[in-house]
């Protein structure tokens, strides 16, 4: 049993507004921290038409507004972006140590790095990071330009600041630790988390997106953000192949992203393909239900936590071997995998799933039953509630340090020289 905790959560990205997986993770886990008693404000980016502050779902939210001049968070400088965000949220976060004190400062990835390290000084408590991913990985290991190597060293930093860093798989602790230094047993890994029944789509809704989107064939589906590393070049190339032998097959690719024009361009206006932009809520779990096959054809993927959605939706899995997905995703048994980068191996194993649907429903039933066992929000939340509880330990251990170093360097009586 863990302390009860008074956590400062810092995300720039939480409910309305939503990016990518982050939001979802940061709103799920600070929900379910509040219902098992602990304490807990986030403070976050300000979206049009939210309120500054409120109290929702158990949790107290705080949402930092753009100061004039604005830079513009896509199109600009990602950067420059950054610097004024985190002043904006820096000042937030202070307003609301002044209404009651914290006992930990948890810090969801880079973006917020100034901020949390700031208020670890000012507040005196421990900071915990949580590294989704990593500059470095998403570029596979590449740093093309300038602000890449400056993300790269933000992200050491943080997490030599921090007295505890998170992350979702194996995988990313050996990349954490190989990357930036830090000591495995600094690092815990607690696995992102799935609210199993709000990915239950109800069946005249699955029904209506079937209608929608699938032809006389079989229907294949992803959803996610359209950058290169989630390899959604690979699917499209797949779908020739897919097709040969499954002539009404329809494919759906949900989502937006910087690199949604060349898909499209590769993609070449086949009918087969249809892209639906950002899909949320309730359009994105009947899609999910109505797919024959869900794909994730990662190049890098930390954890791929979209896979744990579509299996408890009920629709059975291709994957792409890597990262965290490797470890989440059992072949033949919850899921079938095939190498990353690959598309006469994605269209193969996809194929299975598509063919042989006895197969299909047992990989579905495996796959739902094991979200529900293992992935499960409130074994999550108690993860890192305990997380917390070291974090404060080896704080407390290095104010104790510190204490030591300072009194050693103060003259004893007996050594002090005389006045005069």
């Amino acid at each position: 049993m863990t302390d009860r905790s008074r956590i400062l959560m810092l995300s720039w990205e939480y409910p309305p507004l939503l990016v990518g997986g982050l939001g979802r993770h940061v709103h799920a886990l600070a929900t379910t921290l509040a219902q098992a008693g602990h304490e807990v404000t986030v403070v976050t980016r300000h979206a049009p038409g939210a309120l500054l502050e409120e109290y929702t779902e158990g949790v107290r939210v705080i949402r930092a507004p753009d100061d004039p001049p604005a830079f513009p968070v896509t199109g600009g400088d990602l950067l420059a972006w950054t610097v004024a965000f985190n002043h904006t949220l820096t000042r937030a976060a202070l307003r609301a140590a002044r209404t009651g004190g914290f006992d930990v400062v948890h810090a969801h990835d880079w973006l917020v790095a100034h901020t949390a390290v700031t208020l670890r000084e000012h507040l005196d408590v421990p900071l915990v990071a949580t590294i989704h991913a990593t500059e470095s990985g998403r570029h596979q290991g590449y740093l093309p330009a300038a602000h890449n190597r400056t993300i790269d060293d933000v992200e050491r930093w943080l997490t030599g600041e921090a007295a505890r860093v998170i992350v979702c798989s194996g995988y990313m602790r050996g990349e954490v630790g190989r990357l930036f230094d830090v000591p495995a047993e600094r690092v815990d890994v607690v696995r992102n988390g799935v609210d199993a029944l709000r990915w239950r789509a109800r069946p005249r809704a699955v029904a209506a997106a079937r209608a929608c989107y699938a032809g006389d064939g079989p229907l294949v589906s992803y959803a996610g953000r359209l950058v290169y590393e989630k390899g959604v070049q690979d699917l499209i190339a797949a779908v020739p192949l897919l097709r040969e032998h499954r002539p009404g097959l329809r494919v759906v690719i949900a989502g937006d992203g910087p690199h949604r024009p060349e898909l499209e361009a590769l993609a070449a206006g086949d009918p087969a393909i249809t892209f639906t932009g950002f899909l949320g809520g309730h359009e994105l779990t009947a899609l999910m239900g109505a797919s024959d096959c869900y794909v994730v054809p990662s190049i890098y993927e930390p954890f791929g936590m979209v896979a744990l959605e579509a299996a408890a939706a009920g629709t059975p899995v291709a994957v792409a071997g890597t990262g965290g997905l490797d470890e989440i995703v059992e072949h033949g048994v919850t899921g079938v995998k095939f190498p990353s980068a690959d598309p006469g191996a994605l269209a193969e194993v996809t194929g299975w799933v598509l063919d042989d649907r006895d197969f299909a429903r047992s990989l579905a039933l495996r796959a739902r039953e094991r979200v529900r066992a293992d992935f499960d929000w409130p074994a999550i939340a108690e993860q890192t509630a305990a997380v917390y509880d070291r974090a404060r330990a080896a704080d407390a251990g290095r104010v104790a340090r510190e204490a030591e170093h300072v009194l050693a360097r103060i003259p004893s009586p007996s050594t002090a020289r005389p006045a005069g």
